[in-house]
């Protein structure tokens, strides 16, 4: 089996090559195949049922390695291309990479209603999808999601943008069911939507009692958010809860009777055997992962009762080790300007009435969450910061590049959360 940790031995650069060292030809023979194909229930339309997104990537990762990435993908037959951010920056990655690659018109494109976690307005739908038709050169986007706590009139916007042309399929999207898995249903129950996106793996299997059958019962699809993950807010590492509770362990033995030859094959392949599951969309920084994804949405799934073997297999794995503890043992910030942090000072309101407030002191941004003490954040990237005890702050930006909010990134006693913050 191959290890996902020594998966690679590729160095890339600007303009640079995909070098084919002995891991990723054997990752390209292992993906020999034709990826497998999902109908979209609304309209029957075909499409890979393995997706890409880089969320926050961007902001931690080379571009040039990125945009190989992409290449890989579509080399491969993947199409569905998932920019949906809060993050008008890896938005418009998504964009450069794809129209660098001349590639833009052959994807499937899903994308927000709205730029960024701002003005999430009826009247901002139209001017953003003008936007991405210009940036992309293209008549029309094919999904456009819209968060599951938005307003209805965005929604009806959307319905507009639909009968006009200009967007193919309409999605109401979550990052973490669980918060809002009643207006979830609510809307799938009384809207004419297309898709879902939720987020779903072996070791996350929330939707699977009412999500996911309602979405069979009404004919929506279903776009998987993190089928590799339950760590959200590690997403610049490389490293998830599922791959290290796994650790160096082989595969099962009985993980060759769908063809998983890796863990990401293995996890991948239980979220898209799920019969309701349109499309899942994992995202890598390393164009041989990106090879190794492929082979997990390529040959024979598991049935229902292996299934249930795979998740009660991966539910007697030992948790996850804590990460290092202490500022001492994380990687250093990065030095921003001072008019940088200038622009995050301020009180941040979560729905729950938790508050985090941010101040700088000299070259440091410092916050105080809740009743916790205030301590100096690390700044990973202009818009994202670390508390060394844990939790990220991913800042949100409009387009004229105002802060409108932030989101908390943290564990909760449920699990990872993503908590959306308000300005006040």
């Amino acid at each position: 089996m191959i290890n996902r940790r020594d998966f690679f031995g590729i160095t890339l650069g600007a303009g640079a090559t995909l070098a084919l060292t002995p891991a990723l030809l054997r990752a390209r023979q292992q993906s020999g195949g034709k990826l497998i194909q999902r109908a979209i229930p609304s309209t029957g339309e075909m499409v890979p049922a393995l997706g890409l997104s880089f969320s926050n990537h961007p902001s931690c990762a080379d571009h040039a390695a990125l945009t190989q990435v992409l290449k890989v993908f579509a080399d491969h037959g993947g199409r569905v291309y998932d920019a949906m951010h809060v993050n008008p920056a890896s938005e418009q990655f998504h964009i450069t990479a794809a129209t660098e690659l001349g590639i833009q018109n052959t994807l499937f494109w899903s994308t927000r209603a709205t730029p960024g976690n701002v003005a999430l307005q009826a009247a901002g739908v139209k001017t953003h999808i003008d936007s991405l038709l210009t940036r992309l050169k293209v008549s029309r986007i094919d999904l456009v999601m819209l968060p599951a706590a938005a307003d209805l009139a965005i929604l009806a916007a959307l319905k507009e943008e639909k009968k006009a042309g200009r967007v193919r399929y309409i999605a109401v999207q979550t990052i973490v069911v669980k918060s809002q898995a009643a207006q979830l249903e609510a809307i799938m129950r009384n809207e004419p939507i297309d898709f879902i996106g939720v987020d779903y793996d072996v070791s996350n299997r929330f939707v699977e009692d009412k999500i996911l059958p309602l979405a069979q019962e009404r004919k929506i699809g279903v776009m998987a958010f993190f089928p590799l993950s339950n760590s959200y807010g590690m997403s610049c590492t490389g490293s998830t809860q599922l791959f290290a509770r796994a650790g160096t362990r082989p595969l099962p033995e009985w993980a060759a009777e769908f063809d998983a030859r890796t863990w990401s094959q293995f996890f991948l392949k239980y979220v898209i055997s799920h019969p309701a599951v349109t499309v899942a969309r994992p995202g890598t920084t390393k164009p041989a992962h990106m090879l190794e994804n492929i082979g997990g949405g390529i040959g024979r799934l598991p049935n229902e009762a292996t299934r249930k073997r795979m998740a009660e297999f991966v539910d007697a794995l030992p948790p996850a080790p804590p990460p290092p503890a202490g500022p001492a043992a994380l990687p250093p910030g990065i030095a921003l300007p001072v008019a940088i942090l200038d622009r995050y000072v301020g009180e941040y309101k979560a729905a729950s009435g938790f508050t985090a407030t941010f101040r700088r002191e000299g070259d440091k941004l410092l916050v105080k969450p809740g009743t916790n003490p205030e301590v100096p954040l690390l700044a990973r990237s202009e818009t994202r910061f670390q508390d060394p005890r844990g939790p990220f702050f991913e800042f949100q930006l409009d387009a004229q590049g105002k802060v409108t909010g932030a989101i908390l990134e943290q564990q909760g006693p449920q699990g990872p959360q993503k908590i959306p913050l308000e300005r006040k």
